[in-house]
């Protein structure tokens, strides 16, 4: 609880992953990457339910032999490759009740910790926010991007400038969403259905805890930044 309001933490993993199989339960040195996720959950000093959301039998098995509570088994329609993500949160919002704000912590961002996550829910609270997700600072700058031509192979830039920047570090900081955290009032979002409104504000993470495992070289990266 923070602030008086009772906060559900939610774990979306489905079963069917492509990039990696089995990807959720796929083992992140010593233990299956779901695990990262639950474990730093536990650990938050505000998170009163943490729950699972997962059609695959393996994945509940493994979530629950870390002690994450699994109340439901997700609907095969909402475990699609085509399933938007805010689905399965908007389900399970709707079958648990009694709760105020609801967190959800996809299992893909093994590196981020119990830290961000109370340090995001505090900056939700403190900026009295409707949405909150955790950014992290851009790599690439759109401004130095280019659409190809695949007959004359000349390139045309993405975004227009009135004068050229030579330097990289001139270019304003831009920031994308790093997939580890997304917070909201629960009434709000149950009435916008979205994660992203002109109401969501964002929370910087650094690069080094914002990995979204996507693939085999995701996994690898990770596995050389958790050996320090």
């Amino acid at each position: 609880m923070i602030n008086n309001k009772k906060i559900l933490a939610l774990i979306p993993a489905r079963g069917g992953s492509k990039g990696i199989p089995k990807k959720n339960i796929r083992y992140l040195k010593n233990k299956p990457l779901i695990a990262w996720t639950i474990l730093e959950a536990k650990k938050s000093k505000y998170i009163d339910r943490l729950i699972l959301s997962s059609d695959d039998q393996e994945i509940i098995q493994v979530a629950k032999s870390y002690n994450c509570e699994v109340p439901f088994i997700r609907p095969k329609e909402l475990a699609q490759d085509h399933t938007p993500g805010i689905e399965p949160v908007l389900h399970a919002i709707n079958i648990i009740s009694g709760y105020d704000i609801v967190i959800l912590l996809q299992p893909t961002s093994p590196l981020r910790t119990s830290d961000d996550i109370d340090q995001c829910l505090e900056f939700f609270i403190q900026h009295n926010a409707e949405i909150c997700v955790s950014i992290t600072e851009a790599d690439q700058i759109p401004y130095l991007m280019f659409s190809l031509d695949n007959k004359t192979h000349t390139l045309s830039p993405l975004m227009q400038q009135s004068h050229i920047i030579t330097r990289r570090q001139d270019y304003p900081k831009l920031y994308v969403p790093n997939g580890a955290i997304y917070i909201a009032n629960i009434n709000y979002l149950k009435s916008t259905k979205s994660f992203y409104t002109d109401k969501t504000i964002g929370f910087i993470m650094c690069r080094e805890r914002s990995i979204d495992i996507d693939d085999e070289f995701d996994l690898k990266l990770a596995e050389y930044l958790l050996e320090g």
